[in-house]
Protein backbone atom coordinates (compact mmCIF):
# COMPACT_ATOMS: atom_id res chain seq x y z
CA UNK A 1 0.00 0.00 0.00
CA UNK A 2 2.02 2.94 -1.26
CA UNK A 3 1.11 6.62 -1.45
CA UNK A 4 2.25 9.72 -3.51
CA UNK A 5 22.40 2.36 19.21
CA UNK A 6 24.44 2.61 17.49
CA UNK A 7 26.13 5.62 16.00
CA UNK A 8 26.33 3.95 12.57
CA UNK A 9 22.55 4.34 12.34
CA UNK A 10 23.01 8.12 12.33
CA UNK A 11 24.74 10.35 9.78
CA UNK A 12 28.10 11.37 11.20
CA UNK A 13 28.42 14.65 9.29
CA UNK A 14 25.88 16.45 11.41
CA UNK A 15 27.64 15.47 14.63
CA UNK A 16 30.74 17.24 13.32
CA UNK A 17 28.73 20.46 13.16
CA UNK A 18 27.69 19.98 16.76
CA UNK A 19 31.29 19.47 17.81
CA UNK A 20 32.21 22.72 16.08
CA UNK A 21 29.61 24.43 18.26
CA UNK A 22 27.69 25.90 15.34
CA UNK A 23 24.36 24.39 16.39
CA UNK A 24 24.59 24.51 20.15
CA UNK A 25 25.40 28.19 20.53
CA UNK A 26 23.45 29.80 23.37
CA UNK A 27 22.91 33.02 21.41
CA UNK A 28 21.55 31.19 18.40
CA UNK A 29 19.38 29.01 20.60
CA UNK A 30 17.99 32.12 22.26
CA UNK A 31 17.22 33.74 18.89
CA UNK A 32 15.41 30.62 17.70
CA UNK A 33 13.38 30.43 20.89
CA UNK A 34 12.48 34.12 20.69
CA UNK A 35 10.82 33.45 17.36
CA UNK A 36 9.51 29.95 17.95
CA UNK A 37 7.81 30.71 21.26
CA UNK A 38 5.50 33.34 19.76
CA UNK A 39 2.16 31.46 19.56
CA UNK A 40 0.73 33.65 16.77
CA UNK A 41 3.43 32.56 14.32
CA UNK A 42 2.62 28.84 14.35
CA UNK A 43 4.05 26.77 11.50
CA UNK A 44 3.23 29.16 8.64
CA UNK A 45 4.63 32.36 10.11
CA UNK A 46 8.19 31.16 10.70
CA UNK A 47 8.82 30.04 7.09
CA UNK A 48 7.56 33.45 5.94
CA UNK A 49 9.98 35.17 8.31
CA UNK A 50 12.94 33.05 7.22
CA UNK A 51 12.11 33.70 3.58
CA UNK A 52 11.97 37.43 4.18
CA UNK A 53 15.05 37.82 6.39
CA UNK A 54 17.19 34.81 5.59
CA UNK A 55 18.16 33.78 9.10
CA UNK A 56 17.05 33.76 12.72
CA UNK A 57 19.47 36.57 13.45
CA UNK A 58 18.01 38.57 10.58
CA UNK A 59 14.52 38.15 12.03
CA UNK A 60 15.67 39.39 15.44
CA UNK A 61 17.40 42.41 13.86
CA UNK A 62 14.25 43.56 12.02
CA UNK A 63 11.90 46.15 13.47
CA UNK A 64 8.30 45.05 14.14
CA UNK A 65 7.02 47.37 11.39
CA UNK A 66 9.53 46.00 8.88
CA UNK A 67 8.70 42.45 9.92
CA UNK A 68 4.97 42.97 9.45
CA UNK A 69 5.35 44.82 6.13
CA UNK A 70 7.61 42.20 4.54
CA UNK A 71 5.71 39.14 5.71
CA UNK A 72 2.12 40.24 6.15
CA UNK A 73 2.15 38.91 9.72
CA UNK A 74 0.20 40.72 12.45
CA UNK A 75 2.14 43.57 14.04
CA UNK A 76 1.56 42.24 17.56
CA UNK A 77 3.19 38.95 16.60
CA UNK A 78 6.22 40.76 15.24
CA UNK A 79 6.42 42.86 18.42
CA UNK A 80 6.28 39.70 20.54
CA UNK A 81 9.42 38.39 18.84
CA UNK A 82 11.46 41.19 20.41
CA UNK A 83 10.03 40.71 23.90
CA UNK A 84 13.26 39.56 25.53
CA UNK A 85 11.77 40.23 28.97
CA UNK A 86 9.32 37.32 28.62
CA UNK A 87 10.20 35.05 31.57
CA UNK A 88 9.28 32.00 29.50
CA UNK A 89 12.22 32.68 27.21
CA UNK A 90 14.83 32.52 29.96
CA UNK A 91 13.21 29.41 31.43
CA UNK A 92 13.24 27.69 28.06
CA UNK A 93 16.91 28.49 27.46
CA UNK A 94 17.83 27.25 30.91
CA UNK A 95 15.76 24.09 30.47
CA UNK A 96 17.45 23.18 27.19
CA UNK A 97 20.87 23.76 28.72
CA UNK A 98 20.06 21.70 31.82
CA UNK A 99 18.81 18.81 29.67
CA UNK A 100 21.74 19.15 27.28
CA UNK A 101 19.11 19.34 24.58
CA UNK A 102 19.94 20.68 21.15
CA UNK A 103 18.06 22.58 18.49
CA UNK A 104 17.98 21.90 14.78
CA UNK A 105 16.10 24.03 12.27
CA UNK A 106 14.88 23.61 8.72
CA UNK A 107 17.89 25.68 7.60
CA UNK A 108 20.50 23.36 9.11
CA UNK A 109 22.35 20.70 7.07
CA UNK A 110 21.44 17.96 9.55
CA UNK A 111 17.70 18.54 9.32
CA UNK A 112 16.02 15.18 8.55
CA UNK A 113 15.60 14.90 4.79
CA UNK A 114 12.34 12.98 5.15
CA UNK A 115 10.68 15.94 6.83
CA UNK A 116 11.52 18.43 4.09
CA UNK A 117 8.81 16.98 1.84
CA UNK A 118 6.01 17.55 4.35
CA UNK A 119 3.41 20.21 3.47
CA UNK A 120 4.34 22.03 6.70
CA UNK A 121 7.73 20.80 7.91
CA UNK A 122 8.42 21.63 11.55
CA UNK A 123 10.67 24.70 11.35
CA UNK A 124 12.36 23.81 14.64
CA UNK A 125 13.13 20.49 16.30
CA UNK A 126 14.37 20.04 19.86
CA UNK A 127 16.10 16.80 20.71
CA UNK A 128 18.08 14.90 23.29
CA UNK A 129 20.49 12.11 22.48
CA UNK A 130 21.75 11.58 18.95
CA UNK A 131 20.92 13.81 15.97
CA UNK A 132 17.60 12.72 14.40
CA UNK A 133 19.15 12.12 10.99
CA UNK A 134 18.61 8.43 10.26
CA UNK A 135 19.29 6.64 7.01
CA UNK A 136 17.07 3.57 7.53
CA UNK A 137 14.01 3.65 9.76
CA UNK A 138 10.63 2.02 10.28
CA UNK A 139 7.81 3.60 12.27
CA UNK A 140 5.81 1.26 14.50
CA UNK A 141 2.57 2.57 15.97
CA UNK A 142 -0.57 1.16 17.51
CA UNK A 143 -3.13 1.20 20.26
CA UNK A 144 -2.34 2.43 23.74
CA UNK A 145 -4.47 -0.45 25.04
CA UNK A 146 -2.99 -2.99 22.68
CA UNK A 147 -3.44 -6.61 23.66
CA UNK A 148 -0.56 -8.30 25.40
CA UNK A 149 0.08 -10.79 22.63
CA UNK A 150 0.39 -8.08 19.97
CA UNK A 151 2.71 -6.05 22.20
CA UNK A 152 4.98 -9.07 22.65
CA UNK A 153 4.96 -9.76 18.92
CA UNK A 154 5.80 -6.14 18.06
CA UNK A 155 8.53 -6.02 20.70
CA UNK A 156 10.19 -9.06 19.11
CA UNK A 157 9.82 -7.60 15.62
CA UNK A 158 11.46 -4.34 16.71
CA UNK A 159 14.28 -6.28 18.33
CA UNK A 160 14.83 -8.34 15.18
CA UNK A 161 14.68 -5.31 12.88
CA UNK A 162 17.41 -3.51 14.79
CA UNK A 163 19.58 -6.53 14.02
CA UNK A 164 19.46 -5.30 10.41
CA UNK A 165 20.51 -1.79 11.39
CA UNK A 166 16.97 -0.39 11.15
CA UNK A 167 16.03 2.42 13.51
CA UNK A 168 12.60 2.13 15.16
CA UNK A 169 10.51 5.30 15.32
CA UNK A 170 7.43 5.65 17.53
CA UNK A 171 5.62 8.04 19.85
CA UNK A 172 6.61 6.90 23.36
CA UNK A 173 2.94 6.35 24.19
CA UNK A 174 1.62 3.51 26.32
CA UNK A 175 0.98 0.12 24.81
CA UNK A 176 2.34 -0.67 21.39
CA UNK A 177 4.67 2.36 21.13
CA UNK A 178 6.32 1.31 24.38
CA UNK A 179 6.74 -2.25 23.11
CA UNK A 180 8.40 -0.99 19.92
CA UNK A 181 10.92 1.16 21.80
CA UNK A 182 11.66 -1.61 24.30
CA UNK A 183 12.26 -4.10 21.51
CA UNK A 184 14.74 -1.76 19.85
CA UNK A 185 16.61 -1.34 23.12
CA UNK A 186 16.72 -5.11 23.63
CA UNK A 187 18.26 -5.45 20.18
CA UNK A 188 20.92 -2.87 21.01
CA UNK A 189 19.67 -0.66 18.20
CA UNK A 190 18.59 2.90 17.66
CA UNK A 191 15.11 4.22 18.38
CA UNK A 192 13.48 7.64 18.12
CA UNK A 193 10.61 8.80 20.32
CA UNK A 194 8.60 11.73 18.96
CA UNK A 195 6.77 13.69 21.65
CA UNK A 196 3.52 15.62 21.49
CA UNK A 197 4.77 18.07 24.14
CA UNK A 198 7.93 19.97 25.05
CA UNK A 199 11.24 18.12 25.20
CA UNK A 200 11.30 18.68 28.97
CA UNK A 201 8.23 16.50 29.54
CA UNK A 202 7.83 12.79 28.93
CA UNK A 203 4.23 11.76 28.39
CA UNK A 204 3.15 9.50 29.87
CA UNK A 205 5.41 10.05 32.88
CA UNK A 206 5.64 6.29 33.45
CA UNK A 207 7.86 6.11 30.35
CA UNK A 208 10.48 8.47 31.79
CA UNK A 209 12.94 5.65 32.52
CA UNK A 210 12.39 4.23 29.05
CA UNK A 211 13.07 7.63 27.50
CA UNK A 212 16.33 7.98 29.41
CA UNK A 213 17.45 4.53 28.29
CA UNK A 214 16.72 5.48 24.67
CA UNK A 215 19.21 8.34 24.76
CA UNK A 216 22.23 6.04 24.68
CA UNK A 217 21.62 4.88 21.10
CA UNK A 218 18.68 6.99 20.05
CA UNK A 219 16.75 10.22 20.29
CA UNK A 220 13.90 11.96 22.05
CA UNK A 221 12.46 14.55 19.68
CA UNK A 222 9.83 17.31 19.74
CA UNK A 223 8.71 20.16 17.53
CA UNK A 224 7.35 22.00 20.58
CA UNK A 225 9.35 24.44 22.74
CA UNK A 226 10.11 23.53 26.36
CA UNK A 227 7.17 23.93 28.71
CA UNK A 228 4.47 23.03 26.16
CA UNK A 229 2.02 20.53 27.73
CA UNK A 230 0.80 17.34 25.99
CA UNK A 231 -2.42 18.76 24.53
CA UNK A 232 -4.70 16.44 22.52
CA UNK A 233 -4.30 18.41 19.28
CA UNK A 234 -0.54 17.94 19.37
CA UNK A 235 -0.59 14.21 18.84
CA UNK A 236 -2.10 14.06 15.33
CA UNK A 237 0.46 16.69 14.30
CA UNK A 238 3.39 14.74 15.73
CA UNK A 239 2.28 11.68 13.75
CA UNK A 240 3.37 13.34 10.51
CA UNK A 241 6.90 13.52 11.95
CA UNK A 242 6.84 9.85 12.97
CA UNK A 243 6.00 8.78 9.42
CA UNK A 244 8.20 11.45 7.85
CA UNK A 245 11.32 10.12 9.56
CA UNK A 246 10.68 6.59 8.27
CA UNK A 247 10.63 4.64 5.03
CA UNK A 248 7.53 2.75 6.12
CA UNK A 249 4.91 2.56 8.87
CA UNK A 250 3.78 -0.62 10.60
CA UNK A 251 0.42 -0.39 12.36
CA UNK A 252 0.30 -3.16 14.94
CA UNK A 253 -3.19 -2.91 16.36
CA UNK A 254 -5.78 -0.16 16.01
CA UNK A 255 -9.48 0.50 16.34
CA UNK A 256 -11.30 2.32 13.56
CA UNK A 257 -10.92 5.70 15.30
CA UNK A 258 -7.32 5.16 16.38
CA UNK A 259 -4.74 7.90 16.02
CA UNK A 260 -2.46 5.29 14.49
CA UNK A 261 -4.59 5.43 11.35
CA UNK A 262 -3.73 9.14 11.11
CA UNK A 263 -0.09 8.10 10.97
CA UNK A 264 -0.93 5.64 8.20
CA UNK A 265 -2.73 8.42 6.28
CA UNK A 266 0.31 10.69 6.62
CA UNK A 267 2.51 7.83 5.41
CA UNK A 268 0.43 7.46 2.26
CA UNK A 269 0.51 11.21 1.61
CA UNK A 270 4.30 11.15 2.05
CA UNK A 271 4.80 8.18 -0.27
CA UNK A 272 5.76 5.75 2.48
CA UNK A 273 4.84 2.09 2.56
CA UNK A 274 2.11 1.04 5.00
CA UNK A 275 2.17 -2.34 6.76
CA UNK A 276 -0.35 -3.88 9.15
CA UNK A 277 -0.65 -6.89 11.41
CA UNK A 278 -3.81 -8.96 10.84
CA UNK A 279 -6.18 -9.35 13.76
CA UNK A 280 -9.19 -11.40 14.73
CA UNK A 281 -12.16 -10.46 12.51
CA UNK A 282 -14.47 -9.87 15.48
CA UNK A 283 -11.98 -7.83 17.56
CA UNK A 284 -12.66 -4.10 17.77
CA UNK A 285 -8.96 -3.58 18.59
CA UNK A 286 -8.00 -4.95 15.16
CA UNK A 287 -10.78 -3.36 13.12
CA UNK A 288 -8.52 -0.50 12.00
CA UNK A 289 -5.63 -2.72 10.92
CA UNK A 290 -7.94 -5.15 9.17
CA UNK A 291 -9.44 -2.22 7.26
CA UNK A 292 -5.93 -1.14 6.22
CA UNK A 293 -5.29 -4.62 4.86
CA UNK A 294 -8.52 -4.51 2.85
CA UNK A 295 -7.36 -1.18 1.40
CA UNK A 296 -4.05 -2.63 0.25
CA UNK A 297 -1.62 -2.36 3.16
CA UNK A 298 1.17 -4.92 3.21
CA UNK A 299 0.26 -7.84 5.47
CA UNK A 300 2.94 -8.64 8.06
CA UNK A 301 3.34 -11.86 10.00
CA UNK A 302 7.15 -11.86 10.21
CA UNK A 303 10.08 -9.48 9.85
CA UNK A 304 10.87 -10.74 6.36
CA UNK A 305 7.53 -9.34 5.11
CA UNK A 306 8.91 -5.85 5.79
CA UNK A 307 12.46 -6.51 4.64
CA UNK A 308 11.35 -7.91 1.28
CA UNK A 309 9.38 -4.73 0.51
CA UNK A 310 11.74 -2.04 1.81
CA UNK A 311 15.19 -3.60 2.13
CA UNK A 312 15.25 -6.91 0.19
CA UNK A 313 19.03 -7.35 0.12
CA UNK A 314 19.91 -5.87 3.49
CA UNK A 315 22.27 -8.07 5.55
CA UNK A 316 22.22 -8.14 9.32
CA UNK A 317 24.58 -5.92 11.26
CA UNK A 318 26.49 -9.03 12.31
CA UNK A 319 26.82 -10.12 8.67
CA UNK A 320 28.09 -6.67 7.66
CA UNK A 321 30.72 -6.82 10.39
CA UNK A 322 31.74 -10.34 9.43
CA UNK A 323 32.13 -9.25 5.81
CA UNK A 324 34.18 -6.22 6.83
CA UNK A 325 36.38 -8.34 9.09
CA UNK A 326 36.90 -10.87 6.31
CA UNK A 327 37.70 -8.18 3.72
CA UNK A 328 40.29 -6.69 6.04
CA UNK A 329 42.17 -9.97 6.31
CA UNK A 330 42.31 -10.87 2.60
CA UNK A 331 45.25 -10.77 0.24
CA UNK A 332 45.10 -8.84 -3.04
CA UNK A 333 43.90 -11.72 -5.25
CA UNK A 334 41.41 -12.89 -2.60
CA UNK A 335 39.87 -9.43 -2.35
CA UNK A 336 39.73 -9.13 -6.14
CA UNK A 337 37.84 -12.41 -6.46
CA UNK A 338 35.52 -11.77 -3.51
CA UNK A 339 34.51 -8.35 -4.86
CA UNK A 340 33.40 -10.03 -8.09
CA UNK A 341 31.05 -12.48 -6.37
CA UNK A 342 27.63 -11.44 -5.12
CA UNK A 343 24.24 -13.05 -4.38
CA UNK A 344 23.87 -14.10 -8.05
CA UNK A 345 25.79 -17.28 -8.96
CA UNK A 346 28.96 -16.59 -10.94
CA UNK A 347 30.79 -19.29 -12.95
CA UNK A 348 34.49 -19.90 -12.35
CA UNK A 349 35.27 -19.19 -16.01
CA UNK A 350 33.68 -15.74 -15.74
CA UNK A 351 35.63 -15.04 -12.55
CA UNK A 352 38.85 -16.06 -14.32
CA UNK A 353 38.09 -13.88 -17.33
CA UNK A 354 37.27 -10.76 -15.31
CA UNK A 355 39.95 -11.11 -12.65
CA UNK A 356 42.93 -11.46 -14.98
CA UNK A 357 44.24 -14.33 -12.82
CA UNK A 358 45.21 -17.74 -14.13
CA UNK A 359 42.71 -20.62 -13.76
CA UNK A 360 44.98 -22.21 -11.17
CA UNK A 361 45.19 -18.97 -9.15
CA UNK A 362 41.41 -18.56 -9.25
CA UNK A 363 40.81 -22.15 -8.09
CA UNK A 364 43.24 -21.76 -5.20
CA UNK A 365 41.76 -18.39 -4.23
CA UNK A 366 38.19 -19.69 -4.28
CA UNK A 367 39.20 -22.60 -2.09
CA UNK A 368 40.76 -20.21 0.42
CA UNK A 369 37.62 -18.05 0.40
CA UNK A 370 35.43 -21.11 0.93
CA UNK A 371 37.49 -22.16 3.95
CA UNK A 372 37.21 -18.63 5.38
CA UNK A 373 33.44 -18.60 4.89
CA UNK A 374 33.44 -15.86 2.25
CA UNK A 375 31.93 -17.76 -0.66
CA UNK A 376 29.90 -20.90 -1.27
CA UNK A 377 30.29 -23.30 -4.19
CA UNK A 378 27.17 -24.40 -6.05
CA UNK A 379 26.74 -27.10 -8.68
CA UNK A 380 28.40 -26.54 -12.05
CA UNK A 381 31.42 -24.66 -10.62
CA UNK A 382 29.34 -21.61 -9.77
CA UNK A 383 29.96 -19.46 -6.69
CA UNK A 384 27.94 -17.01 -4.61
CA UNK A 385 28.83 -14.68 -1.75
CA UNK A 386 28.06 -16.35 1.55
CA UNK A 387 25.57 -14.59 3.82
CA UNK A 388 26.67 -14.83 7.46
Amino acid sequence: MTGAGNRPFFCAGFEALLLEGTLNCSDRMRHILQVHMVPQLARKGIPALLKAFGSWEGIIAATPDECSERTGLPLNACQAILDTEDPRLERAVRTLEDLQAKVITCQDPGYPAGLTTLPQPPPVLYYRGHPPTVETALAIVGARKATRGICQFVQKMARDLTGYGICIVSGLARGLDTAAHQGALEGGGATIGVLGCGIDRIYPAENSALAEAMLENGTILSEYPPGVPPLPQHFPARNRIISGLSQGVLVGEATRNSGSLITADFALEQGREVFALPGLPYSEWSAGTNDLLKQGAQLVTEVDDILQVLWPCRPTVAAQKATEDLAGSLSGPQKTVLDMIGPTPCHIDEITRQSGLTPMEVSATLLDLELQGGVEQLSGMRYIRRIH
